[in-house]
């Protein structure tokens, strides 16, 4: 698999993947998650203009799945990750986290955050044995507190949402 910058354009079907991504919270009753809008293009171009916006290919050059990051209080944090349906189950998540750690790893910086779903089983449990672990409300950074605000603030559950954090491959 190769990992890779997006293009500008390949935004329009990275909001297409994020929609077929999506399906899966449908299947499990998150019906307001599933129907979410994916990312506006202006945050995609933002994040891809920064070098912070990264896409799995197929053989034939094709987005497969994607991952944005953003700098939170010394952190890099994975705004957002998707991988399309049919190539899920493969292991492109965990591949386009490895990536952002060997970016983080680059830059200096210390650890990687995320916010996600305690229970559903792609989310938290997922990102656990990828090395992550939940962060303590008491020992939130300004930035990640703000975040869990926007989130609950379009409707996210805070009972059933986590920070998780993890510390970068040789740091």
């Amino acid at each position: 698999m190769n990992i890779r910058t997006a293009h500008r354009d390949e935004l329009p079907g990275l909001q297409d993947l994020e929609t077929a991504a999506g399906v899966l919270f449908r299947q499990i009753g998150l019906t307001d998650v599933a129907e979410h809008p994916p990312p506006a293009l202006e945050i995609f171009d933002r994040c891809r203009q920064a070098g912070r916006l990264w896409v799995s290919v197929d053989d034939a050059d094709k987005p497969t799945g994607f991952v944005f990051v953003e700098l939170v209080d010394g952190a890099v944090h994975i705004e957002q990750i998707s991988v399309h349906p049919e190539h899920q189950g493969r292991g492109i998540g965990r591949q386009l986290i490895e990536h952002v750690d060997r970016w983080a790893a680059g830059q200096g910086i210390p650890a990687l955050t995320l916010t996600t779903f305690r229970s559903v089983p792609w989310n938290g449990p997922y990102y656990a044995r990828l090395g992550f672990s939940e962060v303590a409300e008491a020992e939130l950074t300004p930035g990640l507190v703000e975040i869990r605000a926007t989130e609950t603030a379009l409707g996210l559950d805070p009972a059933d949402r986590i920070v998780m954090r993890r510390p970068v491959a040789g740091q």
